[in-house]
């Protein structure tokens, strides 16, 4: 069942921005807080990918406008095999949309409410692909702070991709962050120490302690630690220190040193780089070569003959949808036939606050960065080949032996 738009390819040009038309919306696949996600492929070349919708008038109502553009912000300058990149962003009256990689394997989280149950060697190579994806953030000095099955999104083969950059933090040199973010089960002891003028932060050891949680969840089908999201912090904290950790006899000595020195309470102790897990005797038949290029094929393969996720997300968007994607168009041509004349002082700041997502909003194309670069790239390969003919020299990037 799709949620219908015509497929006739839009006549564009290079310099027009990438917008709702140029997508065939295909079916809905999930939901957020704020912000809902669709199949779609881009008309003129074919390519599927994820789009994410998030409503304008929902996001100023929540005080997420910040969080969206900061996550588009952040993740303009991100590419990685094991994150969900970013291919474009645009807006329209209603919406701000972000695209990005489709992933058909569905998350880890849908995996285990159908009861998979994945292998020490499966979540082995889910921790070294995450490990590579959490590498690559901090060079780039980015705490995700939102490591969970949820966010960890597996392609057809099988690898784990991380994404969902909402609550994410930049830090620069020794920084750290101090603000209280992600979702409290799987959130490091640190997060929940009182809060106090000297206060010493936290770093890049939260995301690691959150992947033990995800890899402790993932062998045994439950969390270490049973944690609500109403429990005070001060209680939360008592536990991690009163309430020893159950490691199942029949995990390998391996697995359990690995989750252990992942969930490892004192932070100055606690496996948080990607060379301390390199260093790790039960790593050292890793190939990491290989993993970073995903020639390791995963234990766990996604059943590629149907959509891993609940079908109840695209009845939501055809039958309860207020304000269904695939009948936009119809709508805000009404809208602009049918203008509002309501001129209260709250609308009045409601639209301002619109007004300033439409100026303020970051519109983003790789595509069209990736064109650009390698037409600089070609244009000095030609530069250094006529250099090379007119000096009788030949270039660097020719030359044998």
């Amino acid at each position: 069942m799709g949620l219908g738009q015509s497929s006739k390819s839009p006549v564009t040009e290079d310099t027009e921005e990438v917008n709702f038309d140029h997508f065939q919306i295909l079916r809905a696949i999930g939901k957020g807080s704020f912000g809902k996600v669709c199949i779609v492929q881009k008309k003129d070349t074919k390519k599927m990918y994820a789009m994410k919708y998030m409503n304008k008038l929902k996001c100023v109502e929540r005080n997420e406008v910040r969080n969206v553009f900061k996550e588009l912000q952040i993740m303009q300058n991100l590419e990685h095999p094991f994150l969900v990149n970013f291919w474009y962003s645009f807006q329209d009256e209603e919406d701000m949309f972000m695209v990005v990689d489709l992933l058909l394997g569905g998350d880890l989280r849908y995996h285990l409410q159908q009861n998979v149950h994945f292998s020490e060697s499966t979540v082995k190579l889910y921790i070294c692909e995450i490990a590579l994806a959490l590498h690559y953030l901090r060079s780039k000095h980015i705490i995700h702070r939102d490591i969970k099955p949820d966010n960890i999104l597996l392609d057809e083969h099988g690898h784990a991709h991380l994404t969902d950059f909402n609550i994410a933090a930049v830090v620069k040199d020794d920084l750290k962050a101090t603000s209280i973010a992600g979702t409290k089960p799987y959130m490091a002891p640190e997060l929940f120490q009182p809060f106090e003028g000297t206060h010493p932060g936290y770093s890049f050891s939260v995301d690691w302690w959150s992947l033990g949680i995800t890899s402790y969840e993932l062998l045994r089908g439950q969390r270490p630690y049973v944690m609500r999201s109403s429990m005070p912090a001060n209680e939360i904290l008592q536990g991690f220190h009163s309430l020893p950790i159950s490691y199942p006899a029949a995990w390998s000595p391996g697995m359990k040193c690995l989750v252990r020195k992942l969930l490892c309470i004192d932070v100055e102790r606690r496996l948080s780089s990607l060379s301390e897990l390199q260093d790790l005797d039960c790593m050292s038949d890793a190939n990491w070569d290989a993993v970073l290029s995903k020639q390791i094929t995963p234990g766990f393969i996604p059943n590629r003959r149907r959509l891993n996720c609940d079908p109840t997300f695209e009845l939501e968007e055809m039958i309860l949808e207020s304000k269904p994607l695939h009948k936009k168009k119809k709508r805000l041509a009404r809208r602009t036939r049918e203008p509002s004349s309501d001129s209260s002082p709250q609308n009045g700041q409601l639209r301002q606050r619109l007004q300033n997502i439409q100026r303020d909003f970051i519109v983003f194309n790789r595509e069209k960065l990736r064109t650009a670069k390698e037409d600089v790239v070609g244009k000095e390969t030609c530069k250094d080949t006529e250099d090379g003919r007119n000096n009788n020299v030949v270039p660097a990037t020719y030359k044998s032996g």
